[in-house]
């Protein structure tokens, strides 16, 4: 019975511990009102804190995003998954050049950085212990490639 209470004491415990720490602080009104100036018509926002800054995620002109502001309101980057679709001519070409041609693609998102460059992430795989993201310019040049998990 001892070993009942005791266990229950701490699920109990973590749970609370865990909801409360869901979100450490609110989101400050500067960063808030950064994200209305960029994306007005946002709608079903919902905000994490991600310690370093903070997180909007949102649906916007039929599609959903993923935005990402610092703690001094400054905008950083936002996703959107796109589908294979979504990759323009010059990142097809690229990834076909690449030596991961062969692989699948599993996942698009384009990701929007300051001073309108926009970047292609690309998930591609070849098992279910060989996967990498791809990262690629919007003139489909490779910047980068990370295994994955």
């Amino acid at each position: 019975m001892k070993s009942i209470i005791t266990s229950l004491i701490l699920v109990l415990t973590f749970a609370l511990t865990n909801n409360a720490l869901a979100q450490v602080r609110s989101v400050p009104a500067t960063v808030t009102e950064a994200f209305k100036s960029k994306y007005p018509s946002a709608s079903n926002v919902e905000w994490k804190d991600k310690l370093s800054g903070f997180t909007a995620t949102f649906d916007n002109n039929g599609g959903h995003y993923e935005a990402r502001f610092n703690n001094k309101a400054a905008w950083q980057y936002t996703e959107e998954k796109v589908g294979e679709a979504g990759l323009p001519a010059a990142v097809k070409d690229g990834y076909a050049k690449s030596k991961w041609a062969e692989w699948k693609i599993e996942s698009v998102t384009k990701i929007e950085l300051p001073g309108d460059k926009v970047q292609y992430r690309v998930l591609v795989v070849k098992s279910d212990l060989q996967k990498k993201n791809l990262l690629f310019n919007s003139e489909g040049r490779l910047l980068k490639d990370n295994i994955t998990l």
